[in-house]
C-alpha cells in the first residue's frame, strides 16, 4: 500500500473532488467508510439532498477551524489529505477493512491518536475499489494544531504492518538513504534539451567517477575541474582549507542566465565533501603492491567480498559494498566502448545498494579501493579476459550483497542488487566469449583431460556434473594444463580455486574456476620469480660485514603476500 499526503486550505474544494463522479471517471459510488465519530453526514448515502449534505459535512469538519480563527489560532493550511492505494494484485478490501485502515493511519500519524477525545475531525471516502482518501482538518478539540511531523513515514510504517496482517502485497520500502531523485521540472528540462539524463544525474555520475579515480581530496577536485562540460566552485574557510564544493553543467542555467549549482550532498548523501574526504584520506596512506597486476588485485579483493559480508561486522560489510560501487564507477574509464553503456547502467543501479543506515568503516576496504585506483592508471588491456575475470567475481559479490541486504530488510537495496546482476551478466557474456573460446582451443590430450576430471570429482564432487556440462569446461581443462606446464600442481590450484569462495552462488561454476585457476597460476609464478630474485640477491656480497652474533636478516615476503588480505586460503 502506498500513502500520499498533501495539505490545503479549503475543505469544501476537497470534499467536492472526493464526491465528484462527472469529471473523475474512476470515481464510482463515493461514500464514507469511516469518520472521527462514526456519525458524520455522508453525501453518498443521504436522502436529504446531495448538496445540502455536502455543506453539512464541510461545516462539521471545519467547526474547530472556525473556532480557532476567532481566536487567531487557526493554521493557514488546515486541511490534511491522505490517499491510500492498494496494489493491483491485492484483493478488493471491504468497506469495514478500509475503515479500519483509515483509523490506524490517522492514529499513527497524530491526526487522531487512539484514546484522545480531542483528536482532529476526519473522514475516509471510498470512491474506487482500490483506494480511499482521508480528509481531516488539523485543529484539535482543544483548538491546538495537530502534531503530525513525519506523517509520511509514520503512515508508511503503519501500512507496512497492515500489508503483513492483511496478507497484501508487500511494497518495497526505502530507508531515506537513496540519492535525491530529479524533480519533475528537471526531467522535463532534460527532455526538451534532448538529454537522456538530467543535469543532477549527469553530475552525480561525474562526481562518483572522480571519487573512484582519486587518491586524495586535492586530486578529486582537480579531476572534477578537468572534466569537460562541468563547472566547479570550491569553497574555502578563512584559513584557506577547503570547506565544500558545488558543480554545474556548463550551459544549464536559470531564468537569469546563471549556472544552476548543486552541492555534493544534494547529488547524493555520500558525496558531501566531508564524506568524500573520509574515504580518500585513508587512500593516501596505502600503496598498491608493486609488480602486481591491479586487475588481479581488484579481482582477488572482489572475490573476498562474500566472505566479508558473511563473517565481518556490518560497518566492514557496508564499506565493501561502497568500494564495489566505486569499482563499477571506475570501469567506464577502462572498459571497451561496446560495453560502457551497460556498465554505466550497472553502476547506476548498484548505487542504491551501496547505501544504507549502516555507517561504513572504509578502512576495511582499502585493498579493493587501492586496486581500483591502480587499475584506472594502468593502460586498458587489449585482451578482454581481465575484464571478464573481474566481472565473474563481481557477479558473485553482488549476489552476496543482495543476500546481505535481505537479511537486514533493506528492501530497495535488495532489488537494486538483483537488477545489477542482470546487467553484469549481460556484459560478461559479451566480454568472456572470445577469451574463453581462445583458451578452449588449447584443450590438452584426452589422457590429461581424464586426469583433471578425476581431480574435479575429488575436489568439487557436488559440482562436477554441472562443471562438465558448462561450455567453459574445455577452457578450465586448458588452464589447468597450462598451469601444470608452468610447474604448478593442478590439484593444489584447483583446491585453492574451489576453497577461495563456495560455488553455490555460481550459475556456471566452470567459468568461475577457469578465471581463478588462471589468476592463481599467474600470481604464483610472480611470487616464485620474486623469491628467486631475492635468493640471488642474498648471494651478492654486502658493503659492510655483518657483526658477529648479529641475526640474519629475514627474507622479504613475496609481492602478493605484502598486500594486506591477499593470501590465498589453503
Amino acid at each position: 500500500m502506498i500513502a500520499k499526503i498533501t495539505g490545503g486550505g479549503n475543505t469544501a474544494n476537497l470534499i467536492r473532488y472526493l464526491y465528484d463522479t462527472k469529471k473523475a471517471k474512476d470515481h464510482v459510488d463515493p461514500h464514507l467508510v469511516a469518520s472521527w465519530d462514526g456519525y458524520a453526514p455522508d453525501p453518498g448515502r443521504t436522502a436529504d439532498g446531495f448538496d445540502a449534505t455536502k455543506r453539512r459535512l464541510v461545516a462539521d469538519l471545519d467547526l474547530r477551524v472556525k473556532q480557532a480563527e476567532r481566536l487567531g489560532r487557526a493554521p493557514e493550511k488546515y486541511v490534511w489529505h491522505c490517499s491510500i492505494r492498494a496494489a493491483e494484485s491485492d484483493r478488493h478490501l471491504s468497506d469495514e477493512e478500509w475503515g479500519d485502515i483509515a483509523r490506524r493511519v490517522v492514529a499513527a500519524t497524530g491526526i487522531a491518536p487512539d484514546g484522545d477525545p480531542d483528536g482532529c475531525r476526519w473522514i475516509a471516502v471510498r470512491h474506487a475499489p482500490d483506494h480511499i482518501h482521508i480528509a481531516a482538518t488539523k485543529v484539535r478539540g482543544d483548538l491546538r494544531t495537530a502534531r503530525h511531523w513525519n506523517d509520511y513515514l509514520t503512515a508508511d510504517r503503519e501500512l507496512a504492518a497492515v500489508e503483513k496482517e492483511y496478507g497484501l502485497h508487500r511494497v518495497v520500502r526505502g530507508d531515506r538513504t537513496a540519492a535525491k531523485r530529479p524533480t519533475r521540472a528537471e526531467q522535463e528540462k532534460a527532455l526538451r534539451a534532448g538529454q537522456d539524463l538530467t543535469a543532477r544525474e549527469r553530475l552525480r555520475t561525474t562526481v562518483q567517477g572522480a571519487v573512484a579515480a582519486a587518491t586524495s581530496t586535492e586530486e578529486f577536485l582537480r579531476l572534477l575541474q578537468q572534466t569537460d562540460g562541468v563547472l566547479v566552485s570550491v569553497k574555502h574557510f578563512p584559513s584557506g582549507d577547503v570547506r565544500g564544493y558545488t558543480v554545474a553543467v556548463r550551459g544549464d542555467t536559470n531564468s537569469k542566465g546563471e549556472p544552476i549549482w548543486y552541492s555534493g550532498s544534494s547529488l547524493s548523501p555520500d558525496l558531501s565533501l566531508p564524506k568524500i574526504q573520509k574515504r580518500l584520506d585513508a587512500m593516501e596512506k596505502r600503496q598498491s603492491a608493486r609488480g602486481t597486476n591491479p586487475w588481479h588485485q581488484a579481482t582477488a579483493a572482489t572475490e573476498r567480498i562474500p566472505h566479508h559480508l558473511d563473517h565481518g561486522d556490518e560497518a566492514a560489510g557496508q564499506a565493501q559494498l561502497a568500494a564495489l560501487g566505486e569499482a563499477f564507477d571506475a570501469l567506464r574509464f577502462v572498459a571497451p566502448r561496446d560495453v560502457q553503456l551497460q556498465l554505466r547502467q550497472a553502476a547506476k543501479v548498484f548505487d542504491r545498494a551501496t547505501r544504507s543506515r549502516i555507517r561504513a568503516d572504509h578502512e576495511h576496504a582499502l585493498a579493493l579501493r587501492g586496486a581500483i585506483r591502480a587499475m584506472v592508471r594502468t593502460p586498458a588491456p587489449q585482451d578482454s579476459a581481465l575484464l571478464a575475470m573481474f566481472l565473474d567475481a563481481a557477479i558473485l559479490a553482488v549476489i552476496a550483497a543482495a543476500r546481505w541486504h535481505e537479511a537486514r530488510h533493506h528492501d530497495q537495496q535488495v532489488v537494486a542488487a538483483r537488477q545489477t546482476v542482470a546487467h553484469l551478466e549481460a556484459v560478461y557474456e559479451r566480454t568472456a566469449a572470445a577469451p574463453l573460446a581462445a583458451r578452449a582451443q588449447n584443450r590438452p590430450p584426452q589422457q590429461a583431460v581424464q586426469r583433471n576430471v578425476e581431480l574435479l570429482r575429488q575436489i568439487v564432487p557436488s559440482h562436477v556434473e554441472q562443471i562438465m556440462e558448462d561450455p567453459a569446461f574445455d577452457a578450465l581443462i586448458a588452464v589447468l594444463a597450462d598451469g601444470e606446464k608452468a610447474g604448478h600442481d593442478p590439484a593444489r590450484l584447483l583446491r585453492q580455486a574451489a576453497d577461495h569462495r563456495a560455488l553455490e552462488d555460481a550459475r556456471r561454476p566452470a567459468r568461475v574456476l577457469t578465471w581463478r585457476v588462471e589468476r592463481l597460476s599467474a600470481r604464483q609464478v610472480q611470487s616464485d620469480r620474486a623469491r628467486a630474485a631475492m635468493s640471488r640477491s642474498s648471494l651478492q656480497p654486502v658493503s659492510a660485514p655483518a657483526q658477529p652474533g648479529a641475526p640474519a636478516p629475514a627474507a622479504a615476503a613475496p609481492a602478493s603476500a605484502q598486500t594486506p588480505g591477499h593470501r590465498v586460503r589453503r
